[in-house]
């Protein structure tokens, strides 16, 4: 395992993998045209950006490094999302805009951590962020790995995610007890 960088002002500055289930259409609007898109986002967010091959219908996007350069990655991908809602919409009746949502893929061992006992951490989720967050009952085919679907404004949807992230890395912070004074985790 690789050390833990402890920021200056005492935050985690850890390096994370978070992976996204999406639908064909929605991972064309992340790679634009020529991959000029996806090349942006790594390039402007400092995470690396990687999409599953293949001709299926949906497919895993995965976004790795530091929680600031995921966040900001979530970002680019949320506000994307919502700049191609409200381009379908031109053509559209439709008065109120959809919200945007996203689904992550998460280990089904950790799900009960992100509920909470009774609900209570995905309620307050709910409550903080105004986004819809929903883990689903059942396992991804032929995986031990369960989507959040997270729903809402895309301020909402980042700072949900903040807070999965927060969630996912409570036992690597409950070792953070051992850091010794030059930054690195001693196990």
């Amino acid at each position: 395992m690789e050390p833990i960088k402890v920021q200056s002002e005492g935050g985690l500055n850890v390096t994370l993998t978070i992976r996204l289930l999406m639908h064909g259409k929605e991972v064309g609007s992340i790679i634009g045209k020529k991959g000029e898109t996806v090349k942006k986002m790594r390039e402007d967010s400092g995470a690396r950006i990687n999409i599953s091959e293949g001709n299926c219908p949906e497919r895993i996007v995965t976004i790795t490094g530091p929680t600031d350069a995921i966040f900001k990655a979530f970002a680019m991908i949320a506000y994307k999302f919502e700049e191609d809602i409200i381009n379908s919409m031109s053509n559209s009746p439709a008065t109120s805009k959809p919200p945007v949502t996203l689904r992550l893929v998460v280990p089904a061992s950790q799900c009960g951590s992100l509920i909470g006992k009774g609900g209570s951490k995905i309620k307050e989720m709910r409550e903080s962020t105004g986004a819809q967050v929903q883990v689903a009952g059942d396992m991804l085919p032929n995986s031990t790995e369960r989507a959040v679907t997270i729903s809402g404004a895309p301020e909402a949807i980042i700072q949900c995610v903040k807070q999965i992230c927060v969630v996912m890395l409570e036992p690597v912070l409950h070792r953070v007890s051992n850091v010794s004074p030059a930054g690195t985790l001693v196990t």
